[in-house]
């Protein structure tokens, strides 16, 4: 059985529950040794097996994923599909700073637009906020866009509460992106009864935390000291033993489905009501098929009990 499509906030975008995040696609400035054909076929990857999102972002190689993303849906059906892009770096001083300006907005999504060759987006996020731009008045710099057809839906992503609420003051935020997996569940808990209230989607990054929750790790593993991994509190310790703990709880429910742990992770995502739209990123084409197959695993009621229990200490 496929999931159910589901619709973004107050407005008339649908996706499927499962999109594809694409920061490694184009995102030269964030993973080594990326090639961009290997990135558009990612991305054609997730249209050919049903994925109906795409969530890319200018900071994603300063305009390069938008670029390749431009490139890649352009043998499609653009109505097909929902596309989502974000904005806040400037990088006019020569260094980096994150501006939510309503002009500086206005003049983003407009070259977002080029980049990716289309004449609208389907979701547009203030990709971090500011220190002081009000956040409605950025907002307000977005349904404006919205107005003249250039947005369809407006979205906000590492805002705290306040900053949501503060945003949502005329009621035009539909979409709302943070970090959120079994291992981080704070954001959700924290924010979802104000969106839930005020018919807000919430879009989770990072759902299968560096790839702790796909269950390619085990307790043999090492991590050079190089290594990004051996300075994360996920993957030292006691916290890395009891994550594996946990991840071991799911491959009991992953073999009743012949499926794979991440797969089952994307499954209980897709039926977890806090969540609208699991974005998982890839860098290869089967990453995409692989978790494109976890829209069709249905997860019975005590198996998704089963997972909520095994990662309760994470909340």
């Amino acid at each position: 059985m496929t999931q159910a499509n589901v619709t973004i906030g107050k407005s008339d975008v649908e996706s499927t529950p499962l999109g594809l995040g694409t920061n490694a696609v184009g995102g030269t400035n964030l993973f080594p040794n990326l090639q961009d054909q290997t990135g558009i076929e990612v991305v054609k990857a997730g249209l050919d097996n049903g994925i109906k999102l795409l969530d890319t972002a200018y900071v994603y190689g300063l305009g390069h994923s938008e670029e390749l993303v431009g490139q890649a849906i352009k043998d499609y059906d653009r109505h097909s599909f929902a596309l989502a892009t974000k904005g806040a770096h400037d990088f006019s001083s020569g260094s980096e700073v994150i501006n939510n300006d309503p002009e500086f907005l206005t003049a983003q999504v407009e070259a977002s637009l080029k980049r990716l060759q289309t004449d609208y987006v389907d979701i547009y996020y203030i990709h971090f906020p500011d220190d002081n731009t009000p956040k409605a008045e950025a907002v307000g710099a977005l349904q404006r866009l919205k107005e003249q057809g250039k947005i369809r839906a407006i979205g906000v992503s590492n805002f705290s509460l306040a900053q949501i609420k503060e945003a949502n003051a005329d009621g035009y935020v539909d979409v709302v992106e943070d970090e959120y997996s079994l291992l981080h569940q704070e954001n959700a808990q924290v924010m979802m009864p104000y969106l839930k209230d005020h018919q807000i989607s919430f879009v989770p990054y990072f759902p299968l935390a560096s790839g702790l929750l796909t269950g390619k790790y085990t307790s043999e593993v090492t991590f050079a000291d190089g290594d990004i991994r051996s300075q994360m509190p996920d993957f030292t310790g006691e916290r890395f033993k009891q994550i594996l703990a946990a991840v071991d709880q799911l491959r009991p429910i992953a073999a009743n489905h012949n499926a794979n742990v991440a797969q089952v992770v994307l499954a209980w995502y897709m039926q977890n009501p806090l969540v609208s739209v699991v974005i998982p990123g890839a860098k290869q084409p089967e990453q995409v098929v692989n978790n494109a197959a976890a829209m069709q695993i249905e997860l019975s009621v005590a198996e998704y009990e089963t997972i909520v229990k095994a990662f309760a200490a994470f909340k």
